[in-house]
Protein backbone atom coordinates (compact mmCIF):
# COMPACT_ATOMS: atom_id res chain seq x y z
CA UNK A 1 0.00 0.00 0.00
CA UNK A 2 2.80 2.42 0.81
CA UNK A 3 4.22 1.66 -2.30
CA UNK A 4 1.22 2.55 -4.72
CA UNK A 5 0.73 5.13 -2.33
CA UNK A 6 4.20 6.69 -3.18
CA UNK A 7 4.42 5.91 -6.71
CA UNK A 8 1.56 8.09 -8.56
CA UNK A 9 1.32 8.35 -11.74
CA UNK A 10 3.04 11.28 -13.16
CA UNK A 11 -0.32 12.16 -15.19
CA UNK A 12 -2.01 15.59 -14.26
CA UNK A 13 -5.34 15.10 -12.60
CA UNK A 14 -6.76 17.36 -15.28
CA UNK A 15 -7.30 14.66 -17.90
CA UNK A 16 -9.08 16.54 -20.54
CA UNK A 17 -6.25 18.77 -20.54
CA UNK A 18 -3.91 15.82 -20.77
CA UNK A 19 -5.49 14.48 -23.99
CA UNK A 20 -5.50 18.37 -25.46
CA UNK A 21 -1.91 18.83 -24.57
CA UNK A 22 -1.30 16.26 -27.25
CA UNK A 23 0.09 13.45 -24.73
CA UNK A 24 -1.18 10.55 -27.11
CA UNK A 25 -0.69 12.52 -30.17
CA UNK A 26 -0.85 16.10 -31.94
CA UNK A 27 -3.89 18.40 -33.32
CA UNK A 28 -5.80 17.44 -34.84
CA UNK A 29 -5.52 13.88 -34.11
CA UNK A 30 -5.78 14.15 -30.48
CA UNK A 31 -9.61 15.36 -30.82
CA UNK A 32 -11.83 14.56 -27.81
CA UNK A 33 -14.94 12.96 -28.86
CA UNK A 34 -15.68 11.21 -25.76
CA UNK A 35 -16.95 11.70 -22.00
CA UNK A 36 -13.75 12.96 -20.07
CA UNK A 37 -13.24 13.07 -16.19
CA UNK A 38 -10.69 14.23 -13.99
CA UNK A 39 -8.73 11.86 -12.07
CA UNK A 40 -8.21 10.90 -8.46
CA UNK A 41 -5.65 9.30 -6.69
CA UNK A 42 -3.89 6.68 -6.42
CA UNK A 43 -6.10 4.03 -4.76
CA UNK A 44 -6.69 -0.30 -5.00
CA UNK A 45 -7.80 -2.89 -3.56
CA UNK A 46 -5.87 -6.58 -3.15
CA UNK A 47 -8.13 -10.10 -2.37
CA UNK A 48 -6.22 -13.20 -1.50
CA UNK A 49 -7.72 -16.53 -2.06
CA UNK A 50 -11.32 -14.03 -2.69
CA UNK A 51 -10.60 -11.95 1.02
CA UNK A 52 -10.37 -8.93 0.87
CA UNK A 53 -6.81 -8.11 2.30
CA UNK A 54 -5.81 -4.57 1.77
CA UNK A 55 -6.61 -0.96 0.14
CA UNK A 56 -5.91 2.00 -0.19
CA UNK A 57 -7.58 5.35 -1.76
CA UNK A 58 -10.64 6.01 -2.33
CA UNK A 59 -11.41 2.47 -3.56
CA UNK A 60 -15.22 3.10 -4.46
CA UNK A 61 -14.26 6.21 -6.93
CA UNK A 62 -15.26 5.89 -10.60
CA UNK A 63 -12.31 6.61 -12.81
CA UNK A 64 -11.40 6.61 -16.19
CA UNK A 65 -10.07 3.05 -16.99
CA UNK A 66 -8.51 3.28 -20.79
CA UNK A 67 -7.44 0.29 -22.30
CA UNK A 68 -9.07 -2.06 -19.86
CA UNK A 69 -12.03 -1.75 -21.60
CA UNK A 70 -10.57 -4.15 -23.99
CA UNK A 71 -10.38 -6.99 -22.10
CA UNK A 72 -13.83 -6.40 -20.68
CA UNK A 73 -15.10 -6.39 -24.85
CA UNK A 74 -12.80 -10.04 -24.63
CA UNK A 75 -15.76 -10.77 -22.12
CA UNK A 76 -17.63 -9.80 -24.46
CA UNK A 77 -16.76 -11.61 -26.95
CA UNK A 78 -17.00 -14.72 -24.93
CA UNK A 79 -20.27 -14.32 -23.96
CA UNK A 80 -21.40 -14.00 -28.09
CA UNK A 81 -19.22 -17.21 -28.35
CA UNK A 82 -21.10 -18.78 -25.63
CA UNK A 83 -24.52 -18.02 -27.03
CA UNK A 84 -23.67 -19.27 -30.69
CA UNK A 85 -23.60 -15.25 -32.00
CA UNK A 86 -19.98 -16.11 -32.76
CA UNK A 87 -19.53 -19.61 -33.54
CA UNK A 88 -16.66 -19.37 -35.78
CA UNK A 89 -13.53 -17.11 -34.73
CA UNK A 90 -12.11 -17.26 -37.62
CA UNK A 91 -14.92 -16.82 -40.00
CA UNK A 92 -14.57 -13.10 -41.83
CA UNK A 93 -16.36 -10.66 -39.60
CA UNK A 94 -18.82 -9.27 -42.56
CA UNK A 95 -20.73 -12.54 -42.46
CA UNK A 96 -22.31 -11.79 -39.35
CA UNK A 97 -21.87 -7.89 -38.91
CA UNK A 98 -22.15 -6.60 -42.28
CA UNK A 99 -21.65 -3.20 -42.01
CA UNK A 100 -19.60 -1.17 -44.06
CA UNK A 101 -16.47 -0.99 -42.17
CA UNK A 102 -15.86 -4.81 -43.15
CA UNK A 103 -16.18 -4.30 -46.74
CA UNK A 104 -13.69 -4.47 -49.35
CA UNK A 105 -10.81 -7.26 -50.32
CA UNK A 106 -8.76 -5.85 -47.18
CA UNK A 107 -10.93 -5.40 -44.54
CA UNK A 108 -13.50 -8.06 -45.88
CA UNK A 109 -11.30 -10.36 -44.70
CA UNK A 110 -10.98 -9.49 -41.18
CA UNK A 111 -12.09 -12.11 -39.08
CA UNK A 112 -12.59 -12.26 -35.09
CA UNK A 113 -9.66 -13.70 -34.20
CA UNK A 114 -8.01 -11.24 -35.95
CA UNK A 115 -9.60 -8.27 -33.84
CA UNK A 116 -9.46 -10.21 -30.80
CA UNK A 117 -5.61 -10.60 -31.21
CA UNK A 118 -4.70 -7.28 -32.50
CA UNK A 119 -3.77 -8.71 -35.81
CA UNK A 120 -6.51 -7.62 -38.36
CA UNK A 121 -4.32 -4.53 -39.97
CA UNK A 122 -7.82 -3.14 -40.52
CA UNK A 123 -7.52 0.14 -42.64
CA UNK A 124 -9.65 3.07 -42.61
CA UNK A 125 -11.64 5.51 -40.72
CA UNK A 126 -14.31 5.04 -37.81
CA UNK A 127 -15.99 7.41 -35.57
CA UNK A 128 -13.70 10.33 -37.26
CA UNK A 129 -10.60 8.58 -36.04
CA UNK A 130 -8.13 7.46 -38.98
CA UNK A 131 -5.83 3.95 -38.02
CA UNK A 132 -3.25 5.86 -38.78
CA UNK A 133 -3.24 7.67 -35.74
CA UNK A 134 -2.16 4.35 -33.97
CA UNK A 135 -0.20 2.91 -36.70
CA UNK A 136 2.97 2.75 -35.91
CA UNK A 137 2.65 3.27 -31.53
CA UNK A 138 5.47 2.32 -29.74
CA UNK A 139 4.65 0.48 -26.27
CA UNK A 140 7.66 1.02 -24.57
CA UNK A 141 6.97 4.62 -23.68
CA UNK A 142 3.69 5.55 -22.46
CA UNK A 143 2.29 8.10 -24.96
CA UNK A 144 5.55 8.64 -27.34
CA UNK A 145 6.73 7.05 -30.43
CA UNK A 146 5.85 7.11 -33.95
CA UNK A 147 2.35 7.98 -35.31
CA UNK A 148 0.88 7.47 -38.50
CA UNK A 149 3.46 5.30 -40.07
CA UNK A 150 3.94 4.92 -43.50
CA UNK A 151 5.08 1.06 -43.46
CA UNK A 152 3.21 -1.07 -45.51
CA UNK A 153 -0.05 -2.86 -44.18
CA UNK A 154 -0.04 -6.85 -44.37
CA UNK A 155 -2.91 -9.09 -45.03
CA UNK A 156 -4.46 -9.35 -41.99
CA UNK A 157 -3.26 -12.25 -39.32
CA UNK A 158 0.13 -11.44 -40.28
CA UNK A 159 0.91 -8.49 -37.99
CA UNK A 160 0.16 -7.58 -34.11
CA UNK A 161 -0.16 -4.00 -33.09
CA UNK A 162 -2.18 -2.35 -30.41
CA UNK A 163 -4.79 -0.21 -32.34
CA UNK A 164 -7.17 1.48 -30.65
CA UNK A 165 -9.68 2.57 -34.30
CA UNK A 166 -9.17 -1.43 -34.93
CA UNK A 167 -10.82 -2.12 -31.71
CA UNK A 168 -13.67 0.19 -31.65
CA UNK A 169 -14.30 -1.91 -34.92
CA UNK A 170 -14.19 -4.83 -32.73
CA UNK A 171 -16.79 -3.10 -30.62
CA UNK A 172 -18.60 -2.51 -33.64
CA UNK A 173 -19.11 -6.05 -34.75
CA UNK A 174 -20.14 -6.73 -31.33
CA UNK A 175 -22.94 -4.12 -31.15
CA UNK A 176 -24.41 -5.92 -34.72
CA UNK A 177 -24.15 -9.55 -33.26
CA UNK A 178 -26.03 -8.35 -29.89
CA UNK A 179 -28.09 -6.14 -31.70
CA UNK A 180 -28.43 -3.72 -28.01
CA UNK A 181 -25.70 -1.39 -26.01
CA UNK A 182 -22.59 -3.48 -25.09
CA UNK A 183 -23.18 -1.76 -21.79
CA UNK A 184 -26.62 -3.42 -21.08
CA UNK A 185 -25.24 -6.70 -22.18
CA UNK A 186 -21.98 -6.11 -19.93
CA UNK A 187 -24.55 -5.02 -17.01
CA UNK A 188 -27.02 -7.76 -17.15
CA UNK A 189 -24.57 -10.52 -17.93
CA UNK A 190 -21.76 -9.61 -15.71
CA UNK A 191 -21.76 -7.02 -13.28
CA UNK A 192 -25.40 -7.73 -12.17
CA UNK A 193 -24.37 -11.90 -11.45
CA UNK A 194 -21.09 -11.09 -9.30
CA UNK A 195 -23.01 -7.94 -7.44
CA UNK A 196 -21.19 -5.13 -8.67
CA UNK A 197 -22.17 -1.50 -8.16
CA UNK A 198 -24.78 0.50 -10.82
CA UNK A 199 -21.90 3.49 -10.79
CA UNK A 200 -19.92 2.31 -13.25
CA UNK A 201 -20.77 3.93 -17.13
CA UNK A 202 -19.31 2.52 -20.97
CA UNK A 203 -19.58 5.13 -23.50
CA UNK A 204 -18.57 5.86 -26.77
CA UNK A 205 -18.16 8.91 -29.40
CA UNK A 206 -20.89 11.46 -30.09
CA UNK A 207 -19.82 10.45 -33.62
CA UNK A 208 -20.36 6.94 -32.84
CA UNK A 209 -24.12 6.27 -33.46
CA UNK A 210 -25.60 3.18 -35.22
CA UNK A 211 -29.13 2.49 -36.32
CA UNK A 212 -30.06 -1.20 -35.43
CA UNK A 213 -32.92 -2.42 -36.24
CA UNK A 214 -34.25 1.15 -36.84
CA UNK A 215 -32.80 3.38 -33.43
CA UNK A 216 -29.81 4.94 -32.66
CA UNK A 217 -27.13 3.07 -30.43
CA UNK A 218 -23.81 4.25 -28.91
CA UNK A 219 -21.09 2.11 -29.92
CA UNK A 220 -18.55 1.91 -27.15
CA UNK A 221 -15.04 2.66 -27.37
CA UNK A 222 -12.47 0.04 -26.29
CA UNK A 223 -10.23 2.76 -24.21
CA UNK A 224 -10.57 6.28 -23.62
CA UNK A 225 -7.46 7.82 -25.70
CA UNK A 226 -10.39 10.08 -27.23
CA UNK A 227 -12.82 10.11 -24.39
CA UNK A 228 -15.01 7.48 -23.66
CA UNK A 229 -14.46 3.90 -22.30
CA UNK A 230 -15.17 2.26 -19.24
CA UNK A 231 -15.66 4.59 -15.78
CA UNK A 232 -15.64 2.19 -13.25
CA UNK A 233 -14.33 2.12 -9.33
CA UNK A 234 -11.54 -0.06 -8.10
CA UNK A 235 -14.19 -2.79 -6.24
CA UNK A 236 -16.21 -3.31 -9.58
CA UNK A 237 -12.96 -3.87 -10.79
CA UNK A 238 -12.02 -6.32 -8.67
CA UNK A 239 -15.26 -8.26 -8.69
CA UNK A 240 -14.35 -8.72 -12.63
CA UNK A 241 -10.99 -10.04 -12.30
CA UNK A 242 -12.02 -12.79 -9.12
CA UNK A 243 -14.59 -13.81 -11.78
CA UNK A 244 -11.64 -14.22 -14.39
CA UNK A 245 -9.90 -15.59 -11.78
CA UNK A 246 -12.28 -18.06 -10.64
CA UNK A 247 -12.65 -19.30 -14.42
CA UNK A 248 -15.86 -17.52 -15.35
CA UNK A 249 -18.23 -19.19 -12.52
CA UNK A 250 -19.66 -16.59 -9.57
CA UNK A 251 -21.13 -18.82 -6.79
CA UNK A 252 -21.95 -21.84 -8.71
CA UNK A 253 -23.50 -19.76 -11.28
CA UNK A 254 -21.79 -20.00 -14.82
CA UNK A 255 -21.18 -15.87 -16.04
CA UNK A 256 -18.24 -16.86 -18.84
CA UNK A 257 -16.95 -20.25 -20.24
CA UNK A 258 -14.14 -21.60 -18.95
CA UNK A 259 -12.87 -22.71 -22.55
CA UNK A 260 -13.21 -19.01 -23.34
CA UNK A 261 -10.71 -17.96 -20.71
CA UNK A 262 -8.56 -20.08 -21.38
CA UNK A 263 -8.50 -18.71 -25.03
CA UNK A 264 -8.36 -15.47 -23.45
CA UNK A 265 -5.27 -16.84 -21.82
CA UNK A 266 -3.27 -18.13 -25.05
CA UNK A 267 -0.37 -16.69 -26.37
CA UNK A 268 -0.85 -14.63 -29.63
CA UNK A 269 1.44 -16.20 -32.21
CA UNK A 270 2.48 -13.06 -32.87
CA UNK A 271 2.96 -11.47 -29.66
CA UNK A 272 3.51 -14.19 -26.96
CA UNK A 273 2.74 -11.57 -24.17
CA UNK A 274 -0.89 -10.95 -25.67
CA UNK A 275 -3.83 -13.60 -25.75
CA UNK A 276 -7.64 -12.29 -26.84
CA UNK A 277 -6.86 -7.88 -25.14
CA UNK A 278 -5.87 -10.37 -21.95
CA UNK A 279 -2.21 -8.74 -20.90
CA UNK A 280 -0.19 -12.13 -20.35
CA UNK A 281 3.19 -12.67 -18.79
CA UNK A 282 4.76 -15.50 -21.19
CA UNK A 283 7.96 -16.03 -19.68
CA UNK A 284 7.92 -13.82 -17.04
CA UNK A 285 9.24 -11.56 -19.38
CA UNK A 286 6.57 -8.34 -18.79
CA UNK A 287 6.66 -8.62 -14.92
CA UNK A 288 9.44 -10.33 -13.62
CA UNK A 289 8.04 -10.33 -10.26
CA UNK A 290 4.96 -12.01 -10.94
CA UNK A 291 4.41 -15.79 -12.29
CA UNK A 292 4.35 -17.36 -15.48
CA UNK A 293 0.37 -17.68 -15.26
CA UNK A 294 -0.21 -13.57 -14.11
CA UNK A 295 -2.76 -12.30 -16.47
CA UNK A 296 -3.68 -8.42 -16.88
CA UNK A 297 -6.38 -6.06 -17.68
CA UNK A 298 -4.12 -3.20 -18.50
CA UNK A 299 -5.06 0.99 -18.68
CA UNK A 300 -2.88 4.28 -19.82
CA UNK A 301 -2.14 6.15 -16.96
CA UNK A 302 -1.32 3.09 -14.25
CA UNK A 303 -5.04 1.29 -13.78
CA UNK A 304 -4.42 -2.43 -13.84
CA UNK A 305 -6.61 -5.55 -12.59
CA UNK A 306 -3.46 -7.98 -11.73
CA UNK A 307 -5.00 -11.90 -11.75
CA UNK A 308 -2.33 -13.75 -9.91
CA UNK A 309 -2.93 -17.58 -9.81
CA UNK A 310 -0.23 -18.22 -7.74
CA UNK A 311 -1.06 -17.33 -4.30
CA UNK A 312 -4.80 -16.57 -5.86
CA UNK A 313 -4.55 -13.09 -5.35
CA UNK A 314 -6.33 -10.42 -7.25
CA UNK A 315 -5.21 -7.21 -7.20
CA UNK A 316 -6.34 -3.21 -8.85
CA UNK A 317 -4.25 -0.71 -8.65
CA UNK A 318 -5.59 3.18 -9.75
CA UNK A 319 -2.96 5.49 -11.50
CA UNK A 320 -0.03 3.88 -10.20
CA UNK A 321 3.23 4.62 -12.45
CA UNK A 322 4.04 1.89 -14.70
CA UNK A 323 7.48 1.84 -13.84
CA UNK A 324 6.53 0.78 -10.39
CA UNK A 325 4.09 -1.75 -11.39
CA UNK A 326 6.18 -4.85 -11.06
CA UNK A 327 7.80 -3.31 -7.89
CA UNK A 328 4.31 -3.49 -6.65
CA UNK A 329 3.70 -7.24 -7.80
CA UNK A 330 6.73 -8.17 -5.36
CA UNK A 331 5.59 -6.44 -2.77
CA UNK A 332 1.94 -7.92 -2.88
CA UNK A 333 3.13 -11.71 -3.53
CA UNK A 334 5.51 -11.54 -0.65
CA UNK A 335 3.19 -9.68 1.69
CA UNK A 336 0.30 -11.57 0.87
CA UNK A 337 2.30 -15.16 1.80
Amino acid sequence: MDWALSHETPWPRDIRAHLDSGFFEPPPDNAVIGPVQPRGGPAGVIFKSRKRIAEWGDPQRANMTFSVAKSYLALLAGLAWMDGLLPELDEEVRRRAPHPAFEGEHNGAVTWRHLLTNTSEWEGTLWGKSDLIDRGRNLGVEGQGAKRSTRALQPPGQYWEYNDVRVNALALGLLLLFRRPLPDVFAERIMRPIGASDGWTWRGYSTSQVEVDGRPIESVSGGGHWGGGVIINAEDQALVGLLVQAGGEWRGQRVVAEEWLRQCRTPCALNPQYGFLFWLNTGRAKWPSASEGAVCFSGAGGNTTWMEPEGDIVAVSRWLDGAALDGFMQRVREGAT
